[in-house]
């Protein structure tokens, strides 16, 4: 296993987690590409997505099928919609530890307020990015609020 995906490994366990991590050749950095590897549907991804709101970086864990709305994200934390930004590639790895596209929910090096699409809750099983991109792992939603401590909220953009 790639230290990396070992690292989200640990943390599980750390959190009491007993997760199984599956590397795939194909890849799985977008949602699409890890749900056609796992055969699952695309709903059941989760997108790890790092925010700075208002200066404190913020995880948004959202369905694959979902855009986040910055504005639910930012009146969840309190502020503006102007104080909420996408994080860069060097923000995401200074507050996770981790490179985009591998971003695990859990595990950061970082304590992070994190937020949970609720659409999540319709399924059994849903999979997260184990440190790589080519490595995921497959969760309960009740497991992954418990692991992460996060919100269970409404994200989405409404269609």
């Amino acid at each position: 296993m790639h230290p990396t995906a070992q690292k989200v490994a640990d943390a599980a366990q750390a959190l009491g987690l007993d997760i199984a991590i599956k590397e795939f050749d194909a890849g799985t950095r977008t949602a699409e590409d890890a749900a056609r590897a796992i055969g699952c549907t695309v709903a059941q991804i989760i997108k790890s997505l790092l925010f700075v709101v208002n200066g404190q970086p913020t995880m948004a864990l959202v369905s694959g099928v979902n855009r986040l709305d910055e504005k639910k994200l930012a009146a969840l934390c309190g502020v503006g919609k102007k104080k909420v930004k996408r994080s860069n590639a060097e923000t995401a790895r200074e507050a996770t530890g981790f490179a985009i596209g591998g971003v695990p929910p859990f595990g950061h090096k970082t304590r992070l307020p994190t937020y949970i699409d609720e659409n999540f809750l319709q399924f059994d099983i849903i999979w997260g990015a184990a440190g790589t991109p080519n490595a995921v792992f497959s969760i309960t939603p009740k497991e992954l609020v418990q692991a992460t401590q996060g919100a269970v909220v409404n994200l989405k953009v409404d269609d």
